[in-house]
């Protein structure tokens, strides 16, 4: 497939040289190794790409001798560290080779969070900046198909989501993709190195989060489902999040007596991974759970609009114990914009109760009629 350009490059680019590592984080294949190779050939050259699962660059980096590092890399300012996670402690040799060779440009990749930063944070506390790589954006499919073309993606990412892999794949490669991709990723990353022994529970849990995309939901009623201590959910709950399967939103709440503070809902960072957990692959019309779909899609849209522009937003959904609500809040400069997601019918009420006391907040419906003019 032809290389397409991803938007978070824009941003990478304004930190290079300026003494920082930068690591780019996010779920397995969602082409980290296809853009760092990208920056290699614009910004330095790919011979200077390292594999860390490659036996040799492994045990160099675990040997914690940044002098040996350097006798590979030879003169060169720019290199890459990729799969940096599966080096132990590779922190502190990333801060031993910032500190003993400063003007050296790193850009060290991991698919997951928990992995790479839970071992890397504390040495290189101050020495480096986090970029998170997601599946392609609607933005990014864009620059490779007409409009007329992307109405029709759009329904298609909802079903099978947007792993670079699957542009151009047929229903049936796009199915097999997926369910192994699921099976790996969460068993490698979440199972294999947490050492987790009740794989069933955490699948269980994600085909539970899965029928409840949208939805709020109570950890202590997933526990009583799971038939294991509430403790244990949050657990598995913030390793999944760490592994980059999902997110979760709080709700918002600041002056209203009667607004729900506690409640969270969870969303899926891809979309065809949560079809895949519960074998769901049917074409729309044949579904109930499109409103759903939307929310998620939209969702995560947006958090990737402002991750890749290099906003600094917070995100949240808003609900009163009445059942009044509002799908996602996004709050910057102390500055509300609120949005209702709707498949197709755009009539809609705002609830008088927010507006009343957020009074300069905008509201936004979004259907997939609205979807290129605005997200794009």
């Amino acid at each position: 497939m032809e290389y397409i350009n991803r938007d978070l490059q824009k941003q990478i680019v304004k930190w290079f040289y300026k003494n920082k590592i930068i690591f780019i984080l996010g779920p397995r294949q969602v082409g980290k190794t296809t853009l760092v190779l990208h920056l290699l050939s614009e910004y330095g050259n790919k011979e200077n790409y390292y594999n860390c699962e490659l036996l040799n660059i492994k045990q160099l980096l675990e040997s914690k001798n940044p002098y040996l590092f350097k006798n590979l890399i030879g003169d060169a300012k720019f290199i890459v560290l990729d799969e940096a996670h599966t080096v132990n402690e590779i922190g502190k040799m990333l801060k031993l080779i910032h500190d003993t060779t400063p003007d050296l440009q790193i850009i060290a990749t991991g698919s997951s969070s928990f992995q790479l930063k839970n071992r890397s944070d504390e040495p290189l506390t101050g020495r480096a900046y986090d970029f998170l790589l997601f599946p392609f954006s609607l933005t990014e499919i864009s620059r490779k198909i007409t409009k007329v073309e992307l109405l029709s993606k759009v329904e298609t990412i909802l079903r099978f989501g947007s792993y670079p892999e699957l542009f151009n794949k047929g229903e049936e490669e796009s199915k097999i993709y997926l369910d192994n991709l699921t099976s790996r990723y969460l068993y490698r990353d979440v199972l294999e190195f947490e050492t987790i022994k009740k794989s069933d529970k955490i699948l269980r849990l994600l085909q539970l989060l899965a029928f409840q995309i949208g939805s709020e939901v109570s950890i202590t009623e997933l526990a009583t489902k799971l038939g294991i201590n509430r403790g244990t959910v949050e657990r598995y709950l913030d390793l999944l999040e760490k592994a980059y399967v999902i997110f979760r939103l709080k709700a918002y709440s600041r002056n209203l007596r009667n607004e729900i503070s506690k409640k969270e809902k969870f969303f899926f960072y891809d979309l065809g991974v949560r079809n895949s957990l519960i074998s769901q692959y049917n074409p729309l019309e044949l579904r109930n759970d499109v409103g759903a779909l939307w929310e998620n899609f939209c969702v995560i849209e947006l958090i990737i609009k402002s991750i890749n522009s290099g906003e600094k937003k917070n995100f949240y959904f808003w609900r009163t114990i009445q059942g009044k609500e509002i799908d996602f809040i996004e709050e910057a400069d102390g500055k509300l914009v609120t949005y209702e997601f709707k498949w197709k019918n755009k009539k809609t009420k705002k609830p008088a109760e927010f507006f009343n006391e957020y009074k300069t907040s905008d509201y936004i419906v979004l259907t997939k009629d609205d979807i290129l003019k605005f997200l794009l």
